[in-house]
């Protein structure tokens, strides 16, 4: 529930670990074109500070700088990040408190909802946050675990989610899918015409592929497939037209874009059953986490409780 805005929380918190990604990244491109023959050791440490990153007209940058930038202005973000992962694990490990495969699985798959694949889904976090699809991985995994720890001791019962469910029906509610399929022809005449054959008896699949002028679907007897009622890929008065059919049924001209339909409706069904326990259970988490401690605050009585020290002053 609420997918939208829980898949743009997550994003907020992707977008913290890109900090920690580009350094680790640009060290290792570097490393990556550094010869294999490893200098002297004497001379070590000085030919990697001097190492040439970078030039712009006289001016060169060396690694030693480009690091010294990268702690100046993102250390601190790329240190507490890994602080907060450290003590989140090691409290699940004292607690045996653990996110099995299972569950991340359930959670990605809420998050990619909205999207047209699963693949798209990952394709867009990689452009938008550099994130692989193992490091989004790892990612929901630390989260769920720190949702856990945060909300152990809190229970909620069957009634509160049974309650939170009836009160919020839209949220939970079964969307109907209905297979379609469309003749497209240039004037509402034609459509009328397409029409009057159909109920000579003429099949719909042969009249879509001699007639139709939507090149999509015409070979294929004019088959949309099955759409839900609200696919922003198939026109709204079709789908419009579609949802007052009843099976069999062939619908009026619908003016379109490209001129004239004919819908026929060939079935509807609902969508697969939702996995109703995995809908209680993210029920039940959302209401522990509104019961809970802000998350951060929690982290930080993690940190306190393992003792986390920060030597380095400028990274205070």
């Amino acid at each position: 529930m609420h997918n939208v805005k829980r898949l743009w929380g997550v994003i907020v918190a992707m977008a913290i670990c890109i900090l920690v990604l580009a350094s680790l990244l640009i060290s290792h491109a570097i490393n990556q074109s550094e010869p294999r023959q490893s200098p002297e050791p004497e001379q070590q440490g000085e030919d990697k500070n001097t190492q040439v990153v970078a030039k712009i007209g006289n001016r060169e940058i060396t690694l030693q700088e480009l690091q010294a930038a990268l702690a100046h202005h993102y250390g601190t973000e790329q240190l507490g990040q890994i602080l907060d992962r450290e003590v989140i694990r090691l409290e699940g490990n004292e607690t045996g408190t653990t996110v099995d495969n299972a569950e991340i699985n359930r959670e990605l798959k809420r998050m990619q909802q909205g999207y047209e694949s699963e693949q798209q889904f990952y394709d867009s976090m990689q452009s938008q946050l550099g994130m692989s699809q193992q490091e989004i991985t790892d990612d929901v995994s630390n989260k769920l675990l720190l949702e856990k720890l945060a909300t152990a001791t809190i229970q909620i019962t069957d009634a509160q989610v049974d309650t939170y469910i009836s009160t919020h029906a839209d949220e939970f509610k079964q969307e109907t899918e209905y297979n379609v399929q469309q003749i497209i022809v240039s004037t509402k005449d034609q459509a009328n015409k397409v029409i009057a054959e159909l109920a000579k008896g003429v099949s719909f699949a042969t009249l879509a592929r001699d007639r139709s002028i939507d090149d999509a679907t015409n070979n294929s007897g004019g088959d949309l497939g099955w759409v839900e009622g609200d696919d922003p890929f198939v026109a709204a008065p079709i789908l419009d037209a579609a949802k007052l059919l009843k099976v069999g049924e062939i619908s009026k001209p619908i003016q379109v874009s490209q001129g004239y339909a004919v819908v026929s409706l060939k079935n509807r069904r609902n969508k697969a059953d939702p996995d109703l326990k995995f809908i209680r259970e993210n029920v039940r988490r959302e209401l522990a986490l509104q019961q809970a401690p802000p998350l951060k605050d929690f982290v930080a009585q993690l940190r306190g409780k393992w003792k986390v020290s920060i030597v380095d002053p400028m990274f205070r």
